[in-house]
């Protein structure tokens, strides 16, 4: 879910700004407490190369500095930094059609509740692959004017950026040429090598910027289907334990929760049970 980066932090000699010991528990710390994300010892050398870039917007000569004007900032400007500052610590790899085993189930959860209004919800959306091959999922399972709509949050406000506009390399993972005809337009001129997905389909998709540790989850009626996929191996147990809590209360009984291969919540079967490979059913509490 990351890219490749150094395996240290430059030497002292080499650095562009001051980065202590302290500084990086400073940030493990503020990460954790508005993100949920535990930061593993390591990370030394990620935190530096991606927060040197606020340092140097924001005219600070170290990160100590950085870290007590974010701290004690206030007002817009203060929450703009620390949407940056969250936007910088997160970590976004994503693909059109990953996973590719979840989608026939997908595809069969759809078909089960065919002629009821169906909700979804694509956490972490990053750049937008996902939720689009959900959309495309239920077009091709619900026909062209489907009774279903995705909500695609992101606590990422540049990903979902990116998201909204719905322009990917013509390239892309995961696509086959099928589903390019379909589903998207191709670029010409100076566009050409980009594809942007058609507008029938993205009308399907609400994004919203969403922090799974904000205390109101205000996101409407009940969701018949959740994708949380890769996103919890960034929490410790107890947070962990906290978000299954919340999707379990915004999830109808029997709905689907469709989440990384690497993630195991058999600790929560009191909140979901385990239906397939990777695939809970929410448990009627």
């Amino acid at each position: 879910m990351s890219a490749v980066l150094s395996a240290s932090v430059p030497a002292v000699a080499d650095r562009e700004f001051d980065f202590a010991p302290s500084d990086f528990e400073r940030v493990k710390r503020l990460i954790y407490e508005r993100a949920g994300i535990h930061l593993q010892p390591g990370k030394q050398a990620m935190v530096y190369s991606r927060l040197s870039r606020r340092l140097r917007e924001t005219g600070h000569r170290s990160f100590a500095s950085y870290l007590q004007w974010l701290e004690q900032a206030h007002g817009a400007t203060a929450e703009q930094e620390w949407q940056q500052f969250i936007n910088c610590l997160t970590t976004n790899l994503t693909a059109f059609f990953r996973e590719e085993h979840h989608f026939p189930l997908l595809a069969q959860a759809l078909s089960q509740r065919r002629g009821q209004s169906q909700r979804i919800w694509c956490n972490a959306a990053s750049t937008g692959e996902e939720p689009y091959s959900l959309a495309m999922t239920v077009v091709e399972s619900l026909g062209a004017q489907p009774n279903a709509r995705i909500v695609a949050s992101d606590i990422d406000t540049n990903v979902l950026d990116r998201a909204r506009r719905g322009v990917y390399g013509a390239d892309s993972r995961g696509l086959s040429p099928e589903r390019l005809r379909q589903h998207f337009l191709r670029g010409t001129g100076p566009n050409a090598g980009s594809i942007r997905v058609k507008p029938e389909l993205a009308r399907l998709i609400e994004f919203r910027t969403f922090n799974l540790m904000s205390a109101s989850w205000s996101l409407g009626e009940p969701f018949d289907i959740v994708f949380c996929r890769n996103v919890m191996i960034y929490f410790d147990a107890p947070t962990q334990r906290r978000v299954l809590e919340g999707m379990h209360r915004v999830m109808k009984p029997g709905s689907l929760l469709f989440v990384g291969h690497s993630e195991n919540f058999t600790d929560s079967r009191d909140l979901f049970r385990l239906r397939g490979k990777t695939v809970y059913e929410r448990v009627d509490s």
